[in-house]
């Protein structure tokens, strides 16, 4: 198990604007990040490391569902902990839409309202993640649909992390 410090990784910061009704990092201007090669860690060892930092609470080891999606209730940090993928940030018709291929030891911080999805699994091992969210944060589903912009303006009265998820008091998420 190892988990490699801040200043060995190399981290990927996105703003995403607004796209049709998904608000991307529109409301709190919090960007996504990636985390490259963060961990080499099994699910277990991932999830002990988080829950021993406190900011995320484990709930799901699963893959990344194809239908883009956001959530209005959560920040989400997911633990990629097999496979390759190509996920899409943003809607799959934004232009500014962000589309990195991520992989086995990355660590994804997607802001409340930033729309994803899987594009493509890759590789011969089924792509999956531990999918984490704040202590008493339940996600739900939007799609940018008519109706849900009430949901969506509530994004703007959740908190951000007071620590990093993955290196507690010193980490990226701190400093955006």
């Amino acid at each position: 198990m190892a988990f490699h410090p801040p200043s060995e990784i190399q981290v990927t910061s996105r703003q995403i604007p607004a796209w049709r009704g998904i608000p991307n990092t529109s409301i709190q201007l919090k960007p996504l990040m990636i985390y490259h090669g963060a961990f080499d860690a099994t699910p277990a060892e991932l999830e002990r490391r988080l829950e021993a930092i406190g900011e995320v609470v484990p709930q799901w080891v699963y893959t990344m569902y194809s239908t883009t999606h956001f959530h209005s209730t959560s920040h989400e940090v997911l633990g990629v902990v097999a496979g390759q993928a190509r996920l899409c940030f943003g809607g799959e018709e934004n232009p500014e839409r962000f589309e990195p291929t991520v992989q086995c030891g990355d660590l994804i911080i997607v802001p409340a309202g930033v729309g994803h999805r899987l594009l493509e699994d890759l590789g011969d091992k089924a792509f999956d993640m531990v999918g984490s969210y704040p202590p008493g944060k339940q996600w739900d589903m939007c799609y940018g649909e008519a109706g849900e912009g009430e949901k969506a303006r509530e994004i703007q009265n959740l908190a951000w992390f007071h620590h990093d998820p993955l290196y507690g008091g010193d980490g990226p998420a701190l400093y955006v």
